[in-house]
């Protein structure tokens, strides 16, 4: 026993920088800031499969590290945010675009967008490979977004018209017609909103031999 202290004691000393490293680190990741992984296509044309996205985790609010517990709220999630969403319902993490703020009355009629009552704008930039892309004009915020050519799932171009509750958001996936969101998870608390991103970190093209995208290195989201 007293040998297994000895080694213990020295085996500590030896090493503390190390875990005092790794603790800030883990800290850092928990409260701070992380990298997330882009997996499938339900954010195109703004996010690629493969992409790895900055998430500031400080965006709204404080939280006790390693927990969901909010300590203090900075600002509210405004329309327009790309955020990263650990959901109960969907078992898994989301990364979406909010599209609906608390009180807000959302109405989709084949894909056009209805918010509190106003058709949003938008521009058809391109239409290519069975697809088109538009742009959107949501109030105080301009963005990208994927329309199919094709009726994959006519059930999911027209949706509501819906309330947002108290602390909850409605979400979309820029890619309109391949997105699992709140159409189909419904709303988002607040709790449940792990972050905002607002860059990409680094990019892999899985359909090229995870050769880096180099063009999408450090580029900003919109």
């Amino acid at each position: 026993m007293k040998n297994i202290r000895s080694y213990s004691g020295v085996f500590w000393q030896e090493n503390r920088q190390f875990f005092a490293i790794l603790f800030c680190i883990v800290f850092f990741k928990s409260a701070i800031a992380d990298l997330s992984s882009i997996s499938g296509a339900s954010m195109l044309p703004t996010l690629l499969d493969g992409d790895k996205v900055w998430v500031n985790k400080l965006a709204y609010d404080v939280k006790i590290p390693f927990t969901e517990i909010s300590l203090t709220k900075l600002s509210n999630p405004r329309r327009g945010d790309i955020v990263i969403v650990d959901s109960k319902i969907a078992n898994k993490r989301l990364i979406k675009r909010i599209i609906g703020i608390p009180q807000d009355t959302i109405y989709m009629q084949n894909n056009a967008l209805v918010i509190n009552g106003v058709p949003i704008d938008y521009d058809i930039l391109s239409r290519e490979n069975n697809a088109t892309i538009i742009k959107e004009y949501l109030p105080h915020k301009t963005h990208q977004a994927r329309l199919s050519q094709r009726f994959i799932n006519r059930s999911s171009r027209s949706y509501g018209p819906v309330i947002v509750p108290a602390d909850e958001y409605f979400v979309l996936g820029d890619n309109r017609d391949n997105s699992a969101d709140s159409r189909i998870y419904s709303f988002i608390p607040r709790g449940e909103i792990i972050g905002r991103s607002s860059s990409v970190i680094f990019s892999l093209d899985g359909d090229n031999y995870y050769l880096p995208r180099a063009e999408r290195f450090l580029t900003g989201l919109k």
